[in-house]
């Protein structure tokens, strides 16, 4: 057998290449395809045969599993029902990107997937309970997976004991004329493999090193708050102690404890100036609900701030357009903090005005932390 190769790299009949490999591992061929770490070796999970040939190619025995690889983030869902605190922040954080998950499944006959596969057998996907997902952060794995249309399992594109491919070449070097087709994506970005890591509840542990070390996970298992106004002197900083407080409450634990339970809260003024602190009208009001905000000193809004944020939450139209504009695609997780009327400023008002504002923003931020799943 021939292996084909159809590149991508001029984008040239691009789409024609996709649909063709598309077509080759749906109906159970081989097909090996570049992803921003090395290249990956694809089978269709819902045919067996492709499954079984995979591990020839591959010399892996049956109690190894392979990696699931999804085209898109929202997808995990059909293959893990409930992924747990940490799986939920990682894989929402981390994908696309170089990070493969290892799931525990304890309910897998809700896994929605089972529907898809021959007679609901799921020892093509899961191995004793458990799953390794991907989410390949690649324009060509991302477009192949999804037209494929069906669960695709991917291990590294090498012979057992060889090092994982990072180009067409490497690819051909140790399975021409063993797999299909190869789709030429010319050399990987990183070069080198995804972290593999488990992940429990509240945790993970990293079987794997690879492309994001520990550090880097830790700061992705935090959810990051960000308030914004315009001079984070009053509203900004009132939204974030009193989301400090609420989130306390709901989580049952002391305000000091809230980083080691993995959440940030942070403020930032759409056009401050970085030093001066809050007004004293603000502190004023904070101090009556028993939070201390005379520490705080103002800084401006940055890119660094936005991409660091899971939530955004703005108090006027004007703050939201500063945002998208420091950081294109940020609206996706930028919205009013009052999305039926925005939250006017207090500065140079009496204390009673300050008052208002800060029952307004507390009440905006009920709600708001009612729609997030923590």
């Amino acid at each position: 057998m021939k292996t084909e190769v159809l590149s991508l790299v001029d984008g040239e009949g691009y789409w024609n290449h996709i649909r063709k490999a598309a077509r080759v591992l749906a109906e159970g061929g081989l097909v090996a395809f570049p992803t921003e770490t090395v290249y990956g070796l694809g089978a269709n999970a819902a045919n067996l045969s492709a499954v079984k040939r995979l591990r020839e190619v591959k010399e892996r025995a049956e109690a190894k599993p392979f990696t699931t690889h999804i085209g898109r983030r929202s997808a995990l869902e059909q293959f893990v029902p409930s992924p747990g605190r940490a799986g939920r922040r990682l894989s929402r954080k981390g994908w696309p990107g170089p990070l493969t998950l290892i799931f525990r499944v304890p309910d897998l006959d809700k896994a929605p997937i089972l529907d898809r596969m021959p007679d609901r057998r799921a020892d093509t996907l899961y191995h004793e309970g458990t799953i390794g997902m991907r989410c390949p952060d690649d324009r060509h794995a991302s477009d192949l997976i999804e037209e494929a249309g069906v669960p695709v399992v991917a291990p590294s594109a090498n012979r057992a004991g060889n090092a994982p491919p990072v180009c067409a070449e490497e690819v051909l070097h140790d399975l021409d004329g063993k797999i299909d087709l190869v789709l030429d994506g010319g050399t990987t970005r990183y070069a080198r493999a995804s972290t593999i890591v488990r992940v429990n509840d509240d945790d993970f542990e990293i079987l794997r090193a690879g492309v994001y070390d520990e550090r880097m996970l830790r700061s992705l298992l935090t959810m990051n708050f960000l308030f914004v106004c315009t001079g984070n002197t009053c509203r900004s900083p009132m939204a974030a102690a009193l989301c400090r407080k609420l989130l306390a409450e709901r989580l049952g634990c002391r305000l000091e404890e809230l980083e080691a339970r993995g959440y940030g809260v942070h403020s930032a003024g759409a056009f401050a100036s970085a030093g001066a602190p809050a007004a004293s009208g603000a502190v004023a009001a904070m101090r009556n609900r028993g939070l201390d905000i005379s520490s705080h000193r103002t800084q401006p809004l940055t890119p660094e701030l936005i991409h660091m944020a899971d939530h955004i939450f703005v108090m006027g139209r004007s703050h939201l357009e500063e945002v998208t504009r420091l950081v294109r695609g940020a609206e996706e997780k930028t919205r009013l903090l009052d999305e039926q009327e925005e939250i006017h400023d207090p500065i140079g008002g009496a204390d009673d005005v300050y008052e208002t504002c800060a029952r307004h923003i507390e009440n905006a931020l009920r709600r708001r932390l009612e729609e997030i799943t923590l």
